[in-house]
């Protein structure tokens, strides 16, 4: 990533932290893109207005955290993404990354995991050997998901969540913060505490 240019779609909080990450390994961020006019800078850095494909001229990420948010943005906009991953993280080499996808300070993620496309993998979580995290999933702060998990699309992890090994999470999950989840988590659910348990449909969070 040394050397690289980015431009960043979204100008909030979430924003400041990718910055962070990308200057961690030597890249820069020319601009940002954001439709609240009001906001002209980000720690230095101009934000342009809102989104237009002209002025999309280096590989993009999308610094918004909603997972559905996320996902809609990367559906409207020209497919010229990149990833992001902070130098204090440690990847095995056999680990692969979707586009947009980026690792925050101090995550470990071990051998033949697969992390899809616009994923956020936050500070200080663990993802172990052979997991599948699919497109549009945030991992939460300090989470630690063991080995062969299966995290389905646009899921939240909370922070500080714990998943054991084998346990497949469904699609467009949110999986309450320092949740425990020994069992495998149908699409839709919301679920918290420890053991983890799925809430009532009335209450979940449905997509």
């Amino acid at each position: 990533m040394n050397e690289i240019t980015f431009q960043l779609l979204g100008a909030s909080g979430h924003a400041k932290v990718i910055m962070d990450i990308i200057r961690s390994c030597g890249g820069s961020v020319l601009n940002l893109f954001d439709r609240n006019l009001a906001i002209t800078q980000l720690m230095g850095v101009p934000v342009i207005g809102a989104y237009l494909p002209e002025k999309h001229i280096h590989p993009a990420i999308i610094s918004i955290g909603n997972n559905d948010i996320r996902k809609r943005v990367a559906m409207e906009i020209k497919p010229l993404f990149g990833t992001a991953c902070h130098a204090s993280s440690v990847l095995d080499q056999s680990v692969t990354l979707g586009e947009g996808t980026v690792i925050m300070h101090r995550v470990v993620v071990q051998a033949d995991t697969r992390i899809g496309k616009h994923c956020i993998i936050n500070t200080a979580a663990s993802v172990d050997h052979d997991c599948v995290i699919e497109d549009f999933v945030h991992v939460g702060p300090n989470c630690g998901v063991c080995g062969g998990v299966t995290v389905g699309e646009g899921t939240l992890l909370g922070v500080g969540c714990s998943v054991i090994p084998g346990i497949k999470i469904g699609k467009w999950c949110t999986i309450g913060a320092g949740s425990v989840i020994i069992r495998d988590v149908p699409d839709g659910a919301t679920v918290f505490g420890n053991p983890g348990r799925v809430m009532p449909v009335n209450n979940a969070n449905q997509r």
